[in-house]
């Protein structure tokens, strides 16, 4: 039974990574990253877009580089039922971008994916989004933004030149607390 569980505990664990490779890929423009959390014959229907994986990817990459400087896309409560080499999975999630604007659009929904085990790694074979609900934020400065140096460790930016790429991390700021 404890072999069970645990293998049952992988699966989900290499689930979860799958589905944030979506987000990761697509919020740092990494095209191979995003692609590969996909099987290739897999079917996504997101707003107006019904189509494939790369088709996908080129369509809202062009979207999010034409109206937002910024984009994140958060993971939420996340369930999962496993039978075998498919699973079931409703993940709520978060939008936000930033647009070239200076304007914040936000939207929640979920993600109901059924992802497949195929020759080794679980991907997502079918995708519908459901979207629920979206709105404006007010736009308020970027915290910090003039602190002197505060991108020594990297620059935010949707490539990976974005300090979530370095290996390995290093801090190169000096030593500050404020206040004392």
């Amino acid at each position: 039974m404890t072999n069970d569980r645990l293998a049952e505990l992988l699966d989900r664990q290499d689930i979860l990574d799958c589905l944030i490779r979506f987000s990761r890929g697509m919020d740092r423009f990494d095209r191979e990253l995003f692609l590969s959390a996909f099987h290739s014959d897999a079917v996504i229907a997101a707003g107006p877009f019904v189509g494939g994986p790369v088709e996908l990817y080129d369509w809202a990459a062009s979207l999010h580089e034409q109206g937002q400087s910024a984009t994140h896309h958060n993971l939420l409560n996340h369930s999962c039922e496993i039978d075998g080499n498919v699973a079931h999975t409703e993940t709520y999630y978060l939008f936000v971008g930033r647009n070239r604007d200076d304007t914040n659009w936000m939207a929640g929904g979920r993600y109901i994916d059924r992802l497949e085990r195929r020759d080794g790694p679980w991907k997502i074979a079918l995708r519908t989004n459901a979207i629920e609900w979206s709105g404006m934020v007010p736009t308020m400065p970027i915290p910090f933004a003039d602190v002197p140096g505060i991108h020594i460790n990297g620059t935010p930016s949707r490539d990976r030149k974005d300090p979530s790429y370095q290996r390995p991390l290093a801090n190169q700021r000096p030593l500050h607390m404020p206040g004392r």
